[in-house]
């Protein structure tokens, strides 16, 4: 798990000075997490994640039990045209219908994402990230709940997706929130944003 955070780039807070009495690099926003009320900005950050992924999965959670009582078994629903269709299908691989022969793996590989991010949030230092994290928390959340609750089984269940545009694979909306998250966080990465708040400008 360690190695896992190390790849995503979370450094540990930096202290008010460095081992080598070098100073800590300037986080966004001018102040360092080491001055004034860590804590207590920190755990505001935490609060921002928590509320993000709650959000994403009801949305998520909610939709799909729309989809299921609504449109599963039924004609696709129009929205735009041929261009975008409500059509309700289960899907057993991951995002976007990939790797249908897999659903083990990729229950447990949502299940390390979410722990890594849980891991990650003693560190988090940073409002972007935060909505980040919470975006692919709430959207992994979403997925492996129909992972351990739907048919075929626990671990094995298919995921229930439903926005369908032309041309395209079969998404639901946790998808969309794990992949709005992921963008932000390669922006967030370029511009050189750790979730600790300290800025690299290489």
């Amino acid at each position: 798990m360690t190695e896992a955070e190390r790849i995503i780039g979370t450094p540990d807070i930096p202290d008010a000075e460095g081992a080598d009495g070098a100073e800590p690099q300037q986080p966004a926003g001018g102040s360092s997490p080491a001055d004034g009320e860590p804590a207590a900005r920190g755990g505001k950050k935490v609060l921002v994640l928590l509320v993000v992924t709650v959000l994403a999965y009801l949305l998520d959670l909610g939709s799909k039990m729309l989809v299921v009582a609504k449109l599963e078994h039924e004609e696709p629903i129009e929205i735009f045209g041929d261009w975008l269709k409500f059509d309700a299908i289960r899907n057993a691989g991951a995002a976007f219908g990939i790797g249908e022969a897999f659903t083990v793996i990729f229950t447990a590989i949502a299940a390390v994402v979410i722990i890594v991010i849980v891991r990650l949030a003693r560190k988090l230092y940073s409002l972007p990230w935060a909505i980040a994290l919470g975006l692919l928390l709430g959207g992994a959340l979403g997925n492996l709940t129909d992972r351990v609750c739907r048919a075929p089984g626990v671990f094995e269940g298919a995921v229930v997706d439903f926005i369908a545009p032309a041309h395209f694979a079969v998404f639901n909306l946790a998808d969309s929130a794990i992949v709005c998250g992921g963008i932000l966080i390669v922006i967030l990465s370029f511009k050189g944003l750790d979730p600790d708040g300290t800025v690299h400008k290489d």
